[in-house]
């Protein structure tokens, strides 16, 4: 089985966290928060950490009412989603994250306490665990 490379996005209104995971591994550790505009990315900064990292496939947290239903904020991820694959060309999964802000923070707590826990750095931990949480669906 080949390694898959995969880019892991935490997607939100003001801030996308992204991490990059190795499916060999199962495993996954945050690269960084970028900013957007009202849910808009700049699309040059996205387009520059793909053709870094060369990724097999994109995981877009989707965020759900805690009842799994959808919401606003749910669309708008399905439509980042969507726009990754028609700008970039790679294939796009959205997975459930209802739970990862919550674990995020809690991980982060437990790595570096109150410090650890800016904005951007609990998104970019989520969308670690957006990742994880891909892989356990995978093979779970």
């Amino acid at each position: 089985m080949s390694s898959q490379t995969v880019l892991g996005f935490d997607y939100g209104t003001k801030s996308i966290g992204i991490a990059i995971g190795q499916q060999l591994t199962a495993s996954a550790r945050p690269l960084m928060s970028i900013k957007a505009v009202d849910g808009i990315p700049k699309w040059e900064e996205i387009g520059a950490i793909i053709t870094e990292w060369k990724p097999d496939l994109i995981v877009v947290g989707l965020p759900l009412n805690m009842d799994g239903t959808e919401q606003e904020i749910t669309l708008r991820a399905k439509k980042f989603g969507n726009r990754l694959n028609g700008r970039f060309g790679v294939k796009v999964v959205t997975q459930d994250e209802r739970l990862t802000t919550a674990d995020a923070k809690a991980r982060l707590f437990e790595m570096g306490g109150y410090k650890a826990l800016t904005k951007g750095q609990v998104d970019a931990m989520s969308a670690v665990l957006i990742i994880e949480s891909y892989f356990e669906n995978q093979y779970g």
